[in-house]
């Protein structure tokens, strides 16, 4: 057989991809991406409306967009996801985990709630609906893609200002789980990989940037620029795709190099 052409290695028609988180913001900028090179995309996070309208715009791009309201903070509203995603579409050959969440306190006085409530739904929730798709789809088929959102703030400390101790630990925590899950489920023709975003102007990370100032963070990227609606695509398609086919149990940060110059301090 004659190698493929870039186009056909990052042409997705014919799978199917669920992602968690996927009404806004990152989420809903890997399903354009998910769904452009040909993938059915089905969008989950807690709100309906959030769900429906996000949904709206990726049909309105002729992708053929679905929805489920869960929150995967909670075991059975992920065991209920994966079922229903298999039922429904009869398939999830791509899981990207992304739903997150986030809490603001010094370590000395973070409560233990807010500790349980963003690794439940940051770490634990990852590993089930793995499991649950992997079970029920991709170890069958001996095929499937894993992407986990981790965040350069697993990769080091926090500068002074920024107290998201349980958020950086529970990103911490996503890359070991990526890179040891692509160790076991290799012989399963699973490639599990990671991305780790830097600032971008989402939902959850705009209080940070507006509190620490725009300017002093594009100033914090050698690339001197927050990140924009295209670029997670890229990465998020060579990691879906065929093209991406011989890369399991890595990392990549798309942050303009911020991680760059934070891991050399």
């Amino acid at each position: 057989m004659s190698a493929r052409t870039v186009q056909q290695l990052f042409d997705l028609k014919g799978k199917v991809a669920l992602i968690t988180g996927g009404s806004r913001g990152l989420g809903l900028q890997m399903a354009h991406a998910l769904g452009e090179a040909g993938a059915r995309v089905m969008l989950s996070s807690r709100k309906a409306d959030d769900l429906e309208q996000a949904a709206a715009e990726l049909q309105a791009a002729g992708i053929d967009a679905r929805w489920i309201a869960a929150d995967c903070s909670k075991e059975e509203d992920t065991r209920r996801l994966a079922d229903e995603t298999l039922e429904r579409m009869g398939a999830v050959d791509i899981l990207v985990n992304n739903a997150g969440a986030s809490w603001g306190a010094a370590a000395e006085e973070h409560p233990v709630s807010a500790w349980d409530k963003v690794m439940n739904l940051n770490v634990r929730g990852y590993f089930i609906l793995s499991q649950q798709i992997a079970n029920g789809y991709m170890i069958p088929k001996k095929s499937g893609r894993i992407i986990n959102i981790a965040s350069i703030a697993g990769l080091n400390g926090n500068p002074i200002g920024m107290k998201t101790l349980a958020y950086n630990t529970s990103k911490t925590a996503v890359i070991g789980f990526t890179r040891t899950l692509a160790a076991e489920w290799g012989r399963h023709g699973i490639t599990v990989n990671a991305i780790c975003p830097g600032f971008f102007r989402t939902k959850m990370a705009s209080g940070l940037i507006d509190q620490l100032g725009e300017d002093n963070m594009k100033a914090a990227a050698p690339l001197n620029r927050l990140g924009d609606d295209e670029d997670l695509k890229g990465i998020t398609l060579l990691y879906a795709s065929d093209a991406g086919k011989h890369i399991t149990g890595q990392w990549m940060a798309v942050d303009g190099g911020t991680s760059v110059v934070l891991g050399a301090a």
